[in-house]
């Protein structure tokens, strides 16, 4: 028992540093779509920053289909998100213009 639980100790431990995958999805959900914004039970926690963000939001988009394009929206939507100011999940920044992974 103890040289099984050395062996558990040696094995390397993989974290991910990068809470959104390069297809541009967080625990296996898009970030693209219609979004709605709740106090509670969210999919999503997320804090606004002006640098260093995870994703870049454009809200100015009729057809969000891209990464980082997002429609807010009363019901219907394709995921939630949180707002919070420490422990998100990620982090975003709004934009104008070229949306996305960072």
């Amino acid at each position: 028992m103890k040289s099984f639980l050395l062996l558990l100790l040696l094995i390397p431990v993989t974290i991910n540093d990068e809470p959104i995958s390069n297809d541009c999805k967080c625990k296996a959900i898009p970030l693209y779509g219609k979004v709605r914004v709740v106090e509670a039970f969210e999919d999503f926690k997320v804090r606004v920053v002006d640098s260093f963000e995870d994703l870049d939001v454009d809200t100015n988009v009729i057809n969000p289909d891209q990464c980082g394009e997002w429609e807010f929206v009363n019901a219907f939507e394709d995921f939630t998100i949180r707002y919070v100011d420490a422990f998100e999940d990620f982090t975003i920044r709004y934009v104008d213009a070229f949306p996305g992974k960072q």
